[in-house]
C-alpha cells in the first residue's frame, strides 16, 4: 500500500512540475514580445488600411460626381481623370511596402529588445546592426514626415466636400427653404482648381445641388474621405511611436557595443593573468 501511495505523490509531483514548466515558459515568452512595437504595428496597418482603402473608393465616387453633374464633357476632365488613377495605383504601392515595412520592424523589435535579448543568452551586438538600427530610424523620420504632407493633403477634400455640405444645408435650413433666393445659393468647383475653368456646367445651384448632396455617391465620398483623413493621422502617429521605439533600440545597441568592448578587454586580461600566473608556477615547479 505504501508503494502505491508514494507511486501516487511522484506522479502528481511530477505533473505539478509539468504545469510549473509550461507556464513558466508561457511567461517567459510573453516576456519576449515587444508590446510597444506591437502596439504600433496594429495602429499603422489599421491606419494605412483606412487610408488605403477609404481612399481608393471615395477617390472614384469623386470622378463619378464630377462626370454626372459638374464636368459632363470627358475632355475637360481628362487630366483629373488620370492623376485619380494614378493616385489609386500609389495607394496599391503604399499599402504593399507598408505591410512589408511594419512586419520588418516588429522583427527588428522583437530582436533588439531586452527581454528577448535574455531569453536567447549571451547577446553580441555588431557594427552592422547598429548601422542597419540607425538606418530605419532615419528612414522612419523621412517617412513620417512625408506621412505628415499625406495627412494634410488628405484635409483637402474633407474640407471641399464640407463646403459642399455646408452649403447644401443652407439651401434646406428653414430661413431659405422656398424662397427665390435659393437658386442664388452655388458652388463653382472649378474655383478648387481640379478642373479647368472652361468646364461645363462647373457650377451648380439650388435645388439641383440639393439633389447632389442627396445622392450615395456624395454621402458616401464625402464620410470616406473623413475616415481617411483619420487613418492618415493614425498612420502618423504609429510613425511617431516606431521612432521612440528606434531610437530607444539604437541607444541599446549603442550601450551594449561599448559594454560588449568593456568584456572582451577584462576577458582577455584575465586570461593574461590566468597565463602568468601559471608560467610562474611552472618556474617554480622546475626550481623545485
Amino acid at each position: 500500500m505504501k508503494p502505491a501511495m508514494e507511486t501516487a505523490a511522484e506522479e502528481n509531483t511530477e505533473q505539478s512540475q509539468e504545469r510549473k514548466g509550461c507556464f513558466e515558459c508561457c511567461i517567459k515568452c510573453l516576456g519576449g514580445v515587444p508590446y510597444a512595437s506591437l502596439v504600433a504595428t496594429i495602429l499603422c496597418f489599421s491606419g494605412v488600411a483606412l487610408f488605403c482603402g477609404c481612399g481608393h473608393v471615395a477617390l472614384a465616387g469623386t470622378v463619378a460626381i464630377l462626370e454626372q453633374h459638374f464636368s459632363t464633357n470627358a475632355s475637360d476632365h481628362a487630366l483629373l481623370s488620370e492623376v485619380i488613377q494614378l493616385m489609386q495605383y500609389v495607394i496599391y504601392g503604399i499599402a504593399s511596402f507598408f505591410f512589408l515595412y511594419g512586419i520588418i520592424l516588429l522583427a527588428e523589435g522583437f530582436y533588439t529588445t531586452s527581454a528577448v535579448k535574455e531569453l536567447h543568452g549571451e547577446f553580441k551586438t555588431t557594427a552592422c546592426g547598429r548601422c542597419i538600427s540607425g538606418m530605419f530610424v532615419f528612414l522612419t523620420y523621412v517617412l513620417g514626415v512625408a506621412w505628415l504632407g499625406v495627412f494634410g493633403f488628405s484635409a483637402v477634400p474633407v474640407f471641399m466636400f464640407y463646403n459642399i455640405w455646408s452649403t447644401c444645408e443652407v439651401i434646406k435650413s428653414p430661413q431659405t427653404n422656398g424662397t427665390t433666393g435659393v437658386e442664388q445659393i452655388c458652388v463653382d468647383i472649378r474655383q478648387y482648381g481640379i478642373i479647368p475653368w472652361n468646364a461645363f456646367p462647373g457650377k451648380i445651384c439650388g435645388s439641383a445641388l440639393e439633389n447632389i448632396c442627396n445622392t450615395n455617391e456624395f454621402y458616401m465620398s464625402y464620410h470616406l474621405f473623413i475616415v481617411a483623413c483619420a487613418g492618415a493621422g493614425a498612420t502618423v502617429i504609429a510613425l511617431i511611436h516606431f521612432l521612440m521605439i528606434l531610437s530607444s533600440n539604437w541607444a541599446y545597441l549603442k550601450d551594449a557595443s561599448k559594454m560588449q568592448a568593456y568584456q572582451d578587454i577584462k576577458a582577455k586580461e584575465e586570461q593574461e593573468l590566468q597565463d602568468i600566473q601559471s608560467r610562474s608556477k611552472e618556474q617554480l615547479n622546475s626550481y623545485t
